[in-house]
């Protein structure tokens, strides 16, 4: 691999920089490659976008089934054009409901509908099928119960998501 160097061919990283930066390319782009195969096998089989996915798992996993939508554009990423755009989708679909605020009416609430937790449920039985296929078969359990505790460690030095 050739050294890398800063724009004026000089400070280039040592062999111990390339080697991190070379694997962590590694990890990002498989775990980005995987990612968009898992993603794109639940859309296969039941027509979820991804972005319509994560919306619909956030939502069918939080105790009240509703979430802020800038509480959504946080946690998931999304611009707060981008979350509108997808909420509405949802929404033209019957999977989800906008709602103003019973505290604040200036806040606007995406709620669940039944046909999204049925959806969302249909939708998350489709990624785990496949993440038993992708993931579970090549690693064994105990590869990916101890790859989920390694990034779940170094998830808790992050802020982690907002509370509603």
């Amino acid at each position: 691999m050739t050294e890398p160097t800063g724009p004026d061919g000089q400070g280039g990283c040592n062999a111990e920089d390339v080697a991190l930066l070379d694997q962590w390319h590694t990890v990002y782009s498989g775990f980005r490659r995987l990612t968009h195969e898992l993603l794109a096998d639940v859309e296969s089989e039941t027509g979820i976008a991804p972005s319509s996915f994560e919306v619909l798992w956030f939502l069918v996993m939080r105790p009240t089934r509703t979430a802020q939508m800038h509480q959504l554009s946080t946690v998931l990423g999304f611009s707060t054009a981008g979350t509108t755009k997808v909420v509405d989708r949802l929404a033209e679909a019957g999977l989800v409901e906008r709602r103003p605020s019973p505290s604040d009416r200036r806040v606007t609430l995406a709620v669940l509908t039944p046909a999204g937790v049925e959806v969302a449920a249909t939708a998350a039985r489709t990624l785990s099928r496949a993440l038993r296929q992708r993931v579970l078969e090549p690693l064994g359990s105990d590869s990916l119960s101890g790859l989920a505790t390694t990034v779940a460690a170094l998830n808790a030095n992050s802020p982690g998501c907002p509370e509603a």
